[in-house]
């Protein structure tokens, strides 16, 4: 039933666990320039249970930044064998770095995560994730090949050609970003193919939040279960948590990661079940340790044990990031709560995009929506009265009344990578 008998491991053997490998962790951190002066006050054989980790100080992107490129490895250069950086031209970027064993365990989790939602040797998966820098790609290429499946590594982009090898090694396994799915069962179709007839049956999608609307859209227009994941470079990649078969949240493994759950202004614990920013711990890593790294995610823990007997805790889906919250006349706004209100409506299409600009001396929003096209109709009257719909509805969910503008279907300009979902023009 488990890829691993430590999924379904004794709550109480558990923390003990934390507790022992936590220990471990700060001893080796301390052994990297950064660690050894952030850590000199720690006492860690005061730590006797997981609750005690709220005694030791936060890491932060900013303290990566500061740090790269070697300042928090705790080994010389020679041991490491991958790195994983930040794509950006500009300002200070980012690495993590990676020892053979960091890689090997890497992928025994990711093979966990693909097994806990159903996927199983004899699946043969189509990986259409970018390689390169960005770690989804090889996280979850390496994991299939740990759990045994035939992996094409497809990558990213080349609509017509991921329908060719789909159909011709009969694949059943797709690792996929959300908007591309949505993006790809509409080529498929337009290909000539119905996505009933496909041989897939396992979406494992994620790297970008997105609702359960559209959860549900990918696996209605795809005719396929999809299964959300979580994960950051900074704690590896993609397998830091992931949905079993239940689909109901995702279990974070315990036993290579502590997770806490603060309020982002105060860095105080919120209470069980709400819903704050998520701090994460390695226990696990030897080449790169992190310490109550600041992830700057949104989400909550999900109450009681679930169904499928796995004794980790659940995370909700990401619900957007500390730092991504748009303020606009006073009114805290999440990009996501725009996006569980269009898809919720029947007329809605699969893609939009929310503006922020300035006109005069006032902020306003403007939010570009993609209509089907049975009701993108030549009738004016109808037009304004859905706009005028959509309006409402997203006046009830966001506090403030948007300007909306319907597009045609298939209108606004996508890529093959990650949607862009915001724009802001803005006069700084």
């Amino acid at each position: 039933m488990y890829y691993d008998p430590v999924e379904a491991m004794d709550r109480q053997a558990l923390d003990e666990l934390q507790v022992e490998r936590l220990k471990q962790t700060i001893a080796n951190a301390r052994k990297s320039p950064f660690y050894k002066e952030h850590l000199a006050q720690v006492d860690a054989e005061a730590i006797t249970s997981p609750a005690d980790i709220v005694n030791l100080p936060f890491t932060t992107k900013d303290d990566l930044r500061s740090q790269y490129p070697y300042g928090l490895l705790t080994r010389p250069v020679d041991d490491f064998v991958r790195l994983h950086a930040s794509s950006g031209t500009t300002g200070t970027p980012t690495a993590v770095f990676y020892t053979q064993s960091d890689l090997d365990r890497w992928a025994d989790l990711m093979a966990r995560s693909m097994y806990c939602c159903g996927c199983r040797r004899s699946d043969v998966l189509q990986n259409m994730s970018g390689y390169g820098l960005f770690t989804g790609g090889l996280g979850i290429h390496y994991g299939s090949e740990r759990l045994g499946m035939l992996t094409v590594p497809a990558g990213a982009g080349n609509t017509k050609r991921q329908i060719k090898l789909i159909r011709d090694f009969n694949v059943s396994v797709l690792h996929i970003i959300p908007s591309f799915a949505l993006y790809f069962a509409q080529k498929v179709q337009e290909e000539g193919f119905e996505t009933a007839d496909m041989p897939w049956r396992i979406a494992l999608i994620g790297a970008e939040p997105h609702t359960e609307e559209a959860r549900q859209k990918i696996e209605e227009m795809m005719n396929i279960k999809a299964y959300n994941s979580y994960g950051l470079s900074e704690m590896n990649g993609p397998g830091v948590a992931f949905e079993c078969e239940c689909q109901q949240g995702m279990h974070l493994w315990e036993d290579a990661y502590i997770a806490e759950i603060i309020d982002p202004e105060t860095g105080e614990h919120v209470a069980e079940g709400e819903v704050g920013e998520l701090v994460m711990t390695t226990i696990t890593r030897e080449g790169m340790p992190l310490i109550r790294y600041r992830t700057r995610d949104l989400t909550r823990f999900l109450p009681g044990q679930c169904e499928c007997g796995r004794t980790h805790r659940r995370i909700d889906r990401i619900a957007g990031r500390a730092d991504d919250m748009m303020i606009l006349k006073g009114v805290n706004i999440y990009p996501m709560q725009i996006e569980q209100c269009l898809l919720a409506m029947p007329e809605v299409g699969q893609n939009y995009l929310i503006e922020l600009l300035t006109e005069g001396v006032t902020d306003q929003l403007k939010v570009r929506v993609e209509i089907k096209e049975e009701y993108f109709v030549e009738d004016m009257r109808a037009l304004q009265g859905l706009q005028k719909k959509i309006a409402k509805n997203l006046c009830n969910e966001i506090l403030l009344t948007p300007r909306v503008e319907l597009c045609q279907h298939d209108s606004i300009p996508k890529g093959e990578g990650k949607a862009v979902r915001v724009i802001d023009n803005r006069k700084k």
